[in-house]
Parts: structure tokens; C-alpha cells; sequence
């Protein structure tokens, strides 16, 4: 049985780093892509091992720390005490890979050096992720795609100002699971049955699922997703339904990635559309959301005044967001 072996950063994984996996798994038995991490990175080795995992099933992936030099002869000592035995060949698209595999009698295989296949490195895509996402597959793209939350009370336009900027921004948006569950239960009582009540554990379902549906975009995104509301927003509909927070809630909402907050104010006309039951308690709503994201780390874009007025704000802050990111 012939055995391959890749090492690498993988900081983070890109199509360079694909094709170089994919060709020495076409030529070998079995195939290890070792992985050198170091908490000094700001993707954990955790995280790039999943990915790797993910865009290769058919490897076996190994997570080490990144604690020696860069010196060739100290990472094949490690590498054979590592794995327990030299590989037969190992696969690189860098200089040191001949010296490297010569120090563990492993046979070399160079692979686009010259980066005409896939022009890009790690280095650039740290850079300039939003630059290069396109070099990037669905589970790392989704970690650089920024991401655009729209809270608010009832009725202050945010599922309209989703669309409106993701069809601006040429993106995808993330409707509010909660009113989709809403409407089914609407849908599914009888004429004569009273008004149907929220449980505690549908709360729990719809953060859940709300963050589920955000992160599957995220893959699809082009540099920033919108959502119309998020899994930590849903603590605070738990807070105004039940009296209480749901530490359950909670914990998924702290879970939330968030790079900015478009706050819609409640000074436009509440709209009913037979759904909603919040027209007294917008105020409240507006009041609680601001309290929370004052204390938060994402900033925040307030929008107040007319439907226009709060476009061309969320544009403007949006624009200047995908701008500092060198988007």
C-alpha cells in the first residue's frame, strides 16, 4: 500500500491547496494531509481540520502543533515519529519539498509550483478574503463572507430592506424563520380554535434553525450576507412572549457571527398584515434590541425616518463595511 503524505498550514485552505490534495490522492493508496496549528492563528487548527475534512472525505487528516522551526530536517524527524513510519511519497508545490522528502528517503512529487493552475496563496486570501473567494470552497467562504443583521420591532421594514440590499449587493438574504413557523401554526388551526401559543422549546427550534439557514447561505454569499433577524434576536421574542430569557435561547445566540447591526427604528406606520400582534409593544421592542446592542461588540447602524432615507443609510454603511475589508 502506497502512502502519500501533504503537510501545510492550510491557513486557510484554498484551491491551490485542493488541487494539490486532489493529485497526490489520485496517486496513492492512502493519503495524510498533516495540519500545523498554532493559537497564535485567528482560524483555529479546529476549524481548518473540519474544513479539510469536508472537502476531502477520503483523506486522513492529522492536527499537530506548529512548535518547531521552519528546518526541514526537524519536521521529518517529526514527521516519521509521527506517523510511525516514512511515507513513499510526499507532495508539495513548494522549494523545500525535495530537500524534505529526501531527509525520510520519500520519493517527491511537485505540484504547480509555479501557481499557474490556481494563482493564489494563503497569504492573499488573509489579506484580501472577499478578494479571493471565488479560489475558496463553500465551508471557507462561508467563514469571510460579512455578515449583515437587520433587527427591529414589528412592521419597521426590515424583511424589505433585505431584499432591497441583497438585490443591490447582488447576494443572498435569510428570511425570519420564526414568522415562517408563525404563519404554519397559523395555517394548520382550525376555523373555530383559539389564536395558537408560543412554547418555550419552539424558541429554541427557530434560533436553532434560524442560524442553521444563515450559515448554509453564507456558503452561497457574495462578501456579505443579510438576515432578517438572528438566532440572538430570538432571546428578546422569548423575552416579550414568555417574561423571561431562555438560557438555551441565549446560548445560541451567542454563537452568532455578526459584523454589523442595521437597527430599523419604529417611526413608520405599523402595517398589518394579519400575522402580527406587536403594534403596542414596538416601542419596547426598539428599547430592549438598543439596551442589548449597546453592550455588544458588532457596531451598529440606527435607521430612523423614511423607507428611502433608511436605504441609503444601510447602503452607505454596508459599502463602507466591504470597503474596510478590501472588498
Amino acid at each position: 500500500m502506497t502512502l502519500g503524505f501533504v503537510v501545510g498550514k492550510f491557513y486557510p485552505p484554498h484551491r491551490g491547496h485542493k488541487l494539490l490534495i486532489d493529485q497526490a490522492r489520485a496517486q496513492v493508496d492512502q493519503l495524510i494531509v498533516m495540519l500545523a496549528h498554532h493559537p497564535a492563528q485567528t482560524i483555529p487548527g479546529e476549524v481548518r481540520r473540519a474544513w479539510l475534512e469536508e472537502i476531502h472525505p477520503d483523506c486522513r487528516i492529522h492536527l499537530v502543533p506548529d512548535e518547531l522551526e521552519d528546518d526541514s530536517s526537524q519536521w521529518a524527524e517529526f514527521t516519521v515519529r509521527h506517523l510511525g513510519r516514512a511515507p513513499d511519497v510526499v507532495f508539495s508545490s513548494e522549494d523545500y519539498g525535495p530537500v524534505f522528502a529526501g531527509l525520510m528517503g520519500s520519493r517527491h512529487v511537485m505540484v504547480d509550483r509555479a501557481r499557474l493552475a490556481m494563482p493564489v496563496s494563503a497569504t492573499q486570501v488573509r489579506r484580501w478574503p472577499l478578494r479571493y473567494l471565488d479560489f475558496l470552497e463553500p465551508c471557507v467562504r462561508a467563514w469571510f463572507i460579512k455578515r449583515v443583521v437587520l433587527i427591529g420591532a414589528e412592521s419597521t421594514g426590515k424583511t424589505t430592506l433585505a431584499q432591497r440590499l441583497a438585490e443591490y449587493f447582488k447576494t443572498e438574504w435569510v428570511p425570519e424563520f420564526g414568522r415562517e413557523h408563525w404563519e404554519r401554526k397559523l395555517a394548520a388551526r382550525g376555523v373555530q380554535d383559539p389564536p395558537p401559543q408560543w412554547t418555550k422549546d419552539e424558541f429554541l427550534e427557530i434560533a436553532a434553525e434560524q442560524q442553521s439557514r444563515e450559515n448554509a447561505a453564507a456558503r452561497r454569499a457574495n462578501r456579505v450576507l443579510f438576515c432578517d433577524t438572528n438566532a440572538f434576536a430570538t432571546g428578546t421574542w422569548h423575552e416579550r412572549y414568555q417574561r423571561d430569557r431562555d438560557p438555551r435561547v441565549d446560548a445560541i445566540g451567542a454563537c452568532d457571527r455578526v459584523d454589523l447591526y442595521l437597527q430599523t427604528g419604529p417611526d413608520v406606520p405599523f402595517v398589518q398584515d394579519g400575522f402580527r400582534d406587536g403594534e403596542l409593544i414596538r416601542n419596547w421592542m426598539d428599547r430592549r434590541f438598543a439596551e442589548q446592542l449597546a453592550v455588544g461588540t458588532a457596531p451598529v447602524a440606527r435607521l430612523d425616518g423614511p423607507y428611502e432615507t433608511r436605504f441609503e443609510r444601510a447602503l452607505g454603511a454596508v459599502s463602507r463595511l466591504l470597503e474596510e475589508a478590501g472588498a
